[in-house]
């Protein structure tokens, strides 16, 4: 296959629209990338001010009518199709995952709204080209994602813990990656905690809730961005009758250039 980080999105789309199952990491460089979660109508109001209250882990980038399957992030390709067109997925029925699958049509109902969500992966490119590693690329693995002891702000029937995922910097260039990210805050922009997990109630770094152990080098820190999977977080805790969302990792690659999310 083409080098991931050439494909444009709307062939890295197709490609997972046809079956290909891997996070997206690294893929369409360039391209923002976005989580995904889908609630229904009589849940949507609660959900977006919960994202208003939490914009950290829940940065709004755009937002569906009822039973939509597109969305303004995909640029008009009406070829792009949100139950389809992500690599993996998650179903929660009263607040339990049910399954993971690799797409949604049969199960997508007509008063499902859809948020997507900024996502982190977004400015990685970012990262690199400022001379920062990003250890998940270059093992070619997911990102390490963990729930914290943090508590979101509630917002009518949803609350839940605050999901971040963790990058090894090495010392002396954390404050350069603070910087870098910090341009970013429609994408989760500053990381929320640089340093000691256990600060945030983790307990074991090689033991992640999603996604795949990165290892922290000596010399390296741990260093913490909210996540985009704080949904799904919410939604486990919260139990509303059905939700969907996007499986930890496995992205939408949107049509909108990162560039547009960076801001001086």
């Amino acid at each position: 296959m083409t080098n991931p980080a050439r494909l444009s999105p709307s062939r890295a789309r197709a490609l997972f629209r046809e079956g290909l199952r891997a996070p997206t990491s690294g893929y369409s460089a360039g391209y923002a990338q976005a989580n995904l979660i889908a609630v229904p109508r009589e849940a949507a109001f609660d959900f977006l001010l919960f994202a208003q209250r939490n914009p950290k882990p829940c940065p709004v980038l755009d937002v569906t009518e009822p039973g939509e399957t597109s969305a303004s992030v995909f640029a008009g390709d009406l070829r792009t199709d949100l139950r389809t067109d992500l690599p993996a997925y998650r179903v929660y029925r009263h607040g339990e995952l049910v399954e993971e699958r690799s797409e949604v049509a049969d199960l997508w109902r007509e008063d499902l709204v859809a948020f997507l969500l900024g996502c982190s992966f977004t400015f990685e490119a970012s990262l690199l080209e400022a001379g920062i590693p990003v250890r998940h690329l270059e093992t070619g693995t997911n990102a390490a994602m963990y729930v914290t002891d943090r508590r979101c702000r509630p917002a009518g029937r949803f609350r839940g813990p605050l999901v971040v995922s963790m990058r090894p910097v090495p010392a002396d260039r954390v404050a350069d990656a603070v910087r870098v990210t910090s341009r970013y805050p429609a994408v989760h922009g500053a990381p929320v905690h640089v340093g000691d997990p256990a600060a945030l109630g983790i307990t074991d770094l090689d033991a992640p809730d999603y996604g795949d152990r990165v290892e922290v080098r000596p010399g390296e820190i741990p260093v913490f961005w909210a996540c985009g999977v704080t949904p799904q977080a919410a939604v486990a805790a919260s139990a509303p009758e059905f939700a969907i969302g996007h499986a930890p990792g496995h992205m939408a690659i949107t049509d909108i250039r990162d560039s547009a999310y960076q801001v001086p």
